[in-house]
């Protein structure tokens, strides 16, 4: 088992950067940032290089004095991508050392459950491309953040791409487009949007439900094999990925015609499988693999060179779950630095503090370039009522060997995003008797 980052391992980090930077910090002058992780389990393929990301990001921005000169103490608790213990692993760490400013559960059902909870404890949730997609809605969930793209944006971006390759959106009238899709909350997720998205191009959608975890699809891809539909669009996770990936190329299904989510399109489901996988494509929620980013190269050379990096294989550094666990650690210390900005640097924030920095969140092309995230990210801003902060999303595909990003940034209808996130977050709304808050009321 890869090492887990304790809280003491974070303090002993903290402690040498304090002595190598200069008088240690004035005791308490640590912003306490726990992660939920997956290091175990079926999908620790893909929850490893996340955390790995997220740790090595926040290793980093302390060895450049922190925020402000508030230092980071992080900690790892494993869950083992199960929500039962990833509720246990909040309750656990949510009043610790001062108390969790902001909270990164790193799974669609953890979010589902932890959602009330934040409300009540007043802890910001920060979703990175997984979770709630409705919580985009800010007059609705005021504590959950899906910073950067919901599930919504981008499987609208993977139907304006195939419409593209067939020649236009108007050429997708009378095609068959499947979703085989992990049969969760998080597979379920988009079905609202793609058969509105059906009803407008006039595609037929065919919904194929795949039983986590996925390693049994024998039915599935007969399935497909009988409807021949035209495109698939693959909302896998963990082994159900790579297991598909092998179904099609089994029946006969060209991969160049099968488009992923966020969550399907990463080494670990093609790097085994090769060129069998050849011209799979995924949707890219910002973050691709990149080992051209300066904040890479930094990491490569302040952490790694140095025997400090979190990864056991420093090959993985630039892999694309490694990079979006950065960019989750990124969000979050922006998030930081914002409220502080605000209400006063120098200091650790409370939660209701962070949930403003979360509010507005400004990360322009400048400030992108300055943290070495250029090419990677591109700007979001938040406010009160919008909690994404962009519809931007692109194309990656496999090439035998690597995951290359094969389009330009694309747009999500926004119009189409918003009302069925609107649509889901006035029915909870409803079933949780809350009254949706209007942008005055941000102001108050």
């Amino acid at each position: 088992m890869k090492r887990l980052h304790s809280i003491f391992t974070a303090a002993l980090v903290a402690g040498s950067v304090a002595l190598a930077a200069g008088p240690a910090m004035a005791q308490g002058a640590e912003q306490y940032i726990p992660l939920l992780s997956y290091r175990t389990g079926p999908y620790a393929p893909s929850g490893v290089p996340a955390a790995d990301g997220s740790m090595d990001y926040y290793k980093l921005v302390n060895l450049r004095g922190g925020i402000n000169g508030v230092k980071l103490l992080t900690e790892e608790c494993e869950t083992g991508y199960d929500t039962a213990r990833s509720v246990e692993c909040y309750e656990r760490m949510k009043t610790k050392n001062g108390g969790a400013a902001i909270f990164q559960p790193w799974s669609t059902g953890a979010t589902f459950a932890i959602t009330e909870k934040a409300d009540t404890d007043k802890i910001p949730l920060l979703i990175l491309g997984y979770g709630r997609g409705d919580s985009a809605d800010g007059s609705v969930f005021k504590w959950v953040f899906p910073v950067g793209g919901n599930y919504q944006v981008g499987d609208d971006v993977i139907v304006q791409a195939i419409g593209k390759r067939a020649g236009g959106m108007d050429k997708l009238k009378g095609k068959k487009i499947a979703v085989v899709y992990h049969d969760s909350p998080y597979g379920k997720e988009t079905l609202p949007l793609l058969r509105k998205r059906a009803q407008m191009e006039g595609f037929t959608l065919l919904e194929m439900p795949v039983t986590a975890p996925g390693l049994e699809q024998k039915a599935t891809w007969l399935q497909v094999r009988r409807d021949r539909p035209d495109y698939i669009i693959l909302r896998g996770y963990g082994v159900m990925t790579p297991t598909a990936l092998k179904e099609a190329q089994s029946v006969g299904f060209p991969r160049d015609k099968m488009y992923g989510s966020w969550w399907a399109g990463s080494e670990a489901d093609t790097k085994d499988i090769g060129e069998g996988a050849k011209g799979y494509n995924a949707v890219v929620f910002q973050s691709g693999a990149n080992r051209d980013a300066k904040v890479i190269k930094d990491v490569l050379a302040d952490l790694y060179a140095k025997g400090q990096g979190t990864a056991s294989n420093k090959a993985e550094v630039g892999d694309v779950l490694y990079v979006r666990g950065m960019l989750s650690a990124l969000f979050s210390t922006e998030a930081i630095r914002t409220a502080q900005e605000h209400f006063g640097k120098g200091k650790p924030i409370t939660g209701e503090q962070a949930r403003w920095g979360l509010e507005n969140l400004n990360i322009t092309q400048a400030r992108i370039d300055e943290l070495g995230f250029g090419g990677i990210l591109q700007p979001i801003k938040t406010t009160c009522m919008d909690h994404m902060g962009t519809y931007a999303a692109r194309i990656s595909t496999w090439d035998g060997k690597e995951w290359k990003v094969s389009s330009d940034w694309m747009q999500a209808d926004k119009g189409l995003v918003d009302a069925v996130d609107k649509e889901s977050s006035a029915k909870y709304a409803a079933e949780h008797k809350i009254t949706p808050r209007t942008a005055a009321d941000c102001n108050g």
